[in-house]
Formats: structure tokens, C-alpha cells, sequence
């Protein structure tokens, strides 16, 4: 059985050392280079940033999330607009979230049946049911290029009988989702392999749904405070049993780190708030960590966040100003700290496609952790990982 697709994935080049790999993801709204990391506008935006700035950055493809456009703006007033591209003047492509993630986030306010997911809105407190079939039609009302099934989220340190239960509610709701799924030929329906830290339950999940045929496949229920040999291990499991003529898309992933070493384990997609989250903190992401501009040894610093860096912060402001703007409780310093995260991120990914494009993706890896780790004391669970697909630090 195989799902219909408006999407073309064509692998251009492989790691001959490793499983990373450089694609061409063809979508309705715009062509994606993978491996690549989707900023996440959850409520239509990108907090800190219009969509213009984003393209001038090369930015491809972005998030959003169902549960959250369901309550506002809501599908009626999506569909009259013709849909979250037009409504929010974006013109590349587009992921949608199905929700299933607040499962988890919003566990408080939320009861889970076999029928789907009743949540208590944050907004206004109001009952608000998602099951696979809503969950499908927000999506096609939304209008992404991507759009996920609803699948049944536990936190990932739960044990026992509940994650086998949500691991085949997930393979069942699955198929309801795609026979809810109305608009096959311009949104692309990606499955999401659960079974939590369970080897078995996960190959089991991705025999299942492997066997749906869908155009992609999401790597779920992560990055929720696992043991990171635990995590990368899980990731390698899945990236080694799912089809190699589709994406795989790494949920919630967003640390420099994780996204090289995932990368080396062949994931094609990320996504996280990170990077834009930690701005508002006052966190910029460099190459050898994070600055913490609010700390006063930035208070007469007049250097950029990074002088390697082509973004606008980094050529307008000094970390002086970015310090004394945050101490201000200033907007506008999140702002441009969010300007340079996202940079950051999407500039990371282009290194790593280039350097599998010209076949030093290995020279890539041990670079960016010297540099990252200057003492050469990398984590031990990045060494694991990294020898398992013959990279020795």
C-alpha cells in the first residue's frame, strides 16, 4: 500500500564513511535541502522575525503547530484566506505539527481514549477534542506541504504496558489519518514511529508503518530527557530499519551537537524551539557553546556576537549593545539574538551538506567537535555514536 505523494525525494549525495546524506525534498511551495532544521513558528510566526527575513536567510521550510491554529486563528478563518501561507505571507514551504505532542507539554489538561485527545484550552479553558480525523482536517485547512498524523505521545522515560498501548494506537490512528486525509496530491502525510527507549517496539512500530507507504517518516517521542546513549541509539535503530528512498525526520531535535552526530546516523529533518527560545533568555549560539549576553563581562564588549558570522546582528550590534539592551528588558534584543540563533542553525546545516557534497563530512565532524569542546573532552555518548558510523575522536 502505498499513500499518494506531491513530494519527489531525490538523494544526491552519501557519506561513504558514514550514514549522512544530502537530498533534494521537492514540495508543493518550494524545493528543501536536507539534512536541514525547521524553525518553529508555532501560531503562524516566528517569534522575533517576519517572513522576509527568514527567506533573505535561505530559510526553507518552517513549522507550525495544528493544536495551536485550531484555536486561533482557527480553520474557518484559514480557510477563507486560502490557508496559513497566504495568511501569514509565507511562500516556501511549510510543516505542521498534528498536536500530539501536547499530549505530553499539556498532560494536565489533557484525557486520552482510543477516539483521540480532549484537551482544556490554555487560552480561554475551553474542551477542545482532537482525534486523528480533526487533527487531518486542521491540517488540510492549514494547507502545509507536510502534515503529520495524530499519534499518542507518552513521555519518554515512561515504562511499561502504556508504551506498547500507544505505540499500536499510534499504527491505528495512523490509518485513520490517512483515510481522513483529503488533499493527498498537495500535502504530504508523514507517519511517527513510537515505541519508546523499546528496541522491538520500535522496529515493530516501523514494520507497520513502513508497510502504510507514506511519504515520510518522523522519529518520535524523543528529547524529553532520556539518557543521551539511550537517544542516540534509538535514533540509529530507527534511521537503520526505515526505507532509504524516504526522509526521516528527527522530532523536537535543535542542539548543535545532536543535530551533527544525528546527521552522521542518517536523519534528514529537525525541528525545535531552541534556537529561538534561548534568544529570549538572552542565550546567542556559537560555534564553541553559547554567550549568556546578560552576564556584565559583555558590558563593554564591542565585538560582534561572532566574527565569523554574515547574519544582521552580527553586523550591526556589538555584544555591548545586546547587553545593555537585555538589561533594559528591551524587546528588541531578543529579537536580534533570534536574528543570529536561527541564523546559526540554518548555517550549521548548509556546512554539514557541503561537506557530505565534497565528501569531507568526517573532517567536518572532527572540526566542529574541537571546536565545540576545546579541551577534547567530548561527551562519551557523542564518541559512541560517532564510532558507530567509523568517525574515531
Amino acid at each position: 500500500m502505498a499513500v499518494d505523494s506531491s513530494m519527489k525525494f531525490t538523494i544526491i549525495y552519501e557519506c561513504p564513511v558514514t550514514k549522512a546524506r544530502v537530498a533534494s525534498m521537492s514540495l508543493p511551495h518550494h524545493v528543501v535541502d536536507t539534512p536541514v532544521f525547521m524553525p518553529v513558528g508555532t501560531q503562524g510566526t516566528l517569534k522575533g522575525m517576519t517572513p522576509k527575513q527568514l527567506e533573505s536567510m535561505d530559510c526553507q521550510i518552517m513549522l507550525g503547530n495544528a493544536y495551536h491554529l485550531g484555536n486561533r486563528p482557527g480553520p474557518l478563518l484559514l480557510e477563507t484566506v486560502g490557508g496559513l501561507h497566504k495568511f501569514m505571507g509565507w511562500n516556501r514551504a511549510l510543516l505542521t505539527d498534528s498536536g500530539g505532542y501536547q499530549m505530553v507539554s499539556l498532560l494536565k489538561l489533557a484525557s486520552i481514549t482510543e477516539d483521540g485527545v480532549q484537551f482544556q484550552s490554555p487560552h480561554d479553558n475551553s474542551t477542545m477534542i482532537l482525534t486523528p480525523e480533526h487533527s487531518i482536517q486542521l491540517q488540510n485547512s492549514i494547507g502545509a506541504d507536510i502534515i503529520m498524523q495524530l499519534d499518542d505521545v507518552v513521555h519518554v522515560l515512561t515504562t511499561g504496558p502504556r508504551v506498547e498501548e500507544a505505540m499500536w494506537r499510534s499504527i491505528r490512528w495512523l490509518d485513520r489519518s490517512i483515510a481522513a486525509h483529503k488533499r493527498p496530491n498537495d500535502q504530504n502525510l508523514f507517519a511517527i514511529i513510537q515505541g519508546g527507549l523499546d528496541m522491538e517496539l520500535r522496529g515493530k512500530c516501523i514494520n507497520a508503518m513502513v508497510s502504510r507507504g507514506t511519504p515520510g517518516y518522523a522519529i518520535g517521542g524523543l528529547s524529553g530527557g532520556e539518557d543521551k546513549q539511550q537517544f542516540w541509539r534509538i535514533v540509529n535503530h530507527c534511521t537503520s530499519l526505515l526505507p532509504k528512498d524516504k526522509p526521516r525526520y528527527l522530532m523536537g531535535v535543535g542542539y548543535a551537537v545532536d543535530l551533527v552526530v544525528c546527521s552522521a546516523l542518517g536523519v534528514d529533518m529537525y525541528d525545535c524551539v531552541y534556537p529561538t527560545r534561548t534568544a529570549r533568555f538572552g542565550t546567542a549560539l556559537v560555534s564553541w557553546g553559547q554567550l549568556q549576553l546578560k552576564n556584565k563581562i559583555y558590558a563593554k564588549d564591542f565585538g560582534p556576537i561572532d566574527s565569523t558570522c554574515s547574519c544582521t546582528t552580527c553586523g550591526e550590534c556589538s555584544r555591548s549593545l545586546l547587553h545593555s539592551l537585555l538589561n533594559l528588558q528591551e524587546p528588541l534584543a531578543c529579537d536580534l539574538i533570534t536574528i543570529h540563533n536561527v541564523h546559526y542553525q540554518l548555517n550549521l546545516m548548509k556546512e554539514i551538506r557541503k561537506s557530505v557534497e565534497e565528501k569531507r563530512f568526517p573532517q567536518f565532524v572532527e572540526h566542529f567537535m574541537t571546536v565545540m569542546y576545546p579541551a577534547r573532552d567530548y561527551p562519551q555518548w557523542t564518541m559512541d555514536a560517532f564510532k558507530t558510523v567509523n568517525i574515531v575522536l
